[in-house]
């Protein structure tokens, strides 16, 4: 298999720490949006939609969309497994991980793109900037291109922003405790087995830990602290490199770093 990815987007992290949780071999393709490769014909040929990432399953056939890919790779490799056998759970779970998708990722694509990728863009020529929005595919990240090259992001919508990634915090608390014996004792999002709902979390917390770690210290939020301690304790973890966005930034200051 072939990912192509980038290392600080969510939903290519998500991936990899299925790949990992899973002990599938891959070659790894880093993609650049600063640079825009996702809007290449190569790349769009792989996902029409532009964005990473895109699973090469076998010579010619792509997948693409997070979710899907980790439940491709669950049926690939049915072990471990990382779907309840439940009906009804696995039903709430695909909820859950259509819920961040929904509700968690366009806030957190405010707050990452205006650090990442904002000064890129700003210097663009108008000119730059169109020939750059006429290779993106879809409207809504046209707009958001648009927003951090010329209109960015204020303040009070970075807040508001933050305030609605937040929520999840909440939901998952609330749910880790309906499966808790104990305040802050050791559970996952579906019960006692770790599957594809803590991963789809992973990548969203490994964010909030670096903007607002408060929100997730035990007197706060005391099941999601003990979740985020034991998904940093997973091997899947580290092979996955969720690298702190602060690191890259300096890597890039320092001309070392050129993946994300």
């Amino acid at each position: 298999m072939r990912l192509f990815h980038a290392w600080l987007s969510s939903a290519s992290r998500r991936v990899r720490l299925c790949l990992a949780e899973k002990n599938i071999p891959y070659e790894s393709h880093a993609v650049d949006l600063s640079k825009q490769e996702q809007h290449a014909p190569e790349f769009l040929a792989m996902n029409p939609d532009g964005v990473v990432p895109a699973l090469e399953i076998t010579p010619g056939r792509f997948l693409h969309e997070s979710s899907t890919i980790c439940e491709y790779l669950d049926d690939f490799a049915p072990e471990p497994p990382l779907r309840p056998m439940d009906a009804y759970v696995l039903a709430q779970m695909r909820n859950f991980v259509r819920w961040t998708d929904e509700k968690s990722l366009p806030p957190l694509l405010i707050l990452n793109w205006s650090l990442m990728l904002q000064s890129t863009a700003q210097q663009w020529s108008d000119q730059e900037l169109q020939d750059k929005l006429a290779r993106i595919p879809t409207a809504e990240r046209r707009e958001a291109w648009v927003r951090i090259a010329r209109k960015p992001y204020s303040e009070e919508e970075k807040a508001d922003a933050l305030r609605k990634l937040l929520l999840l915090v909440d939901k998952m608390e609330g749910m880790l405790a309906s499966h808790s014996t104990s305040p802050a004792s050791s559970s996952w999002l579906m019960g006692a087995d770790y599957s594809l709902a803590d991963i789809a979390a992973a990548p969203f917390i490994a964010r909030i830990a670096e903007i607002d770690p408060g929100t997730l210290a035990e007197s706060v939020h005391p099941n999601v602290c003990q979740w985020w301690l034991a998904i940093q304790r997973r091997p899947a973890f580290a092979a996955a490199r969720l690298q702190l966005f602060g690191e890259v930034l300096q890597e890039r200051q320092s001309g070392t770093n050129a993946t994300a």
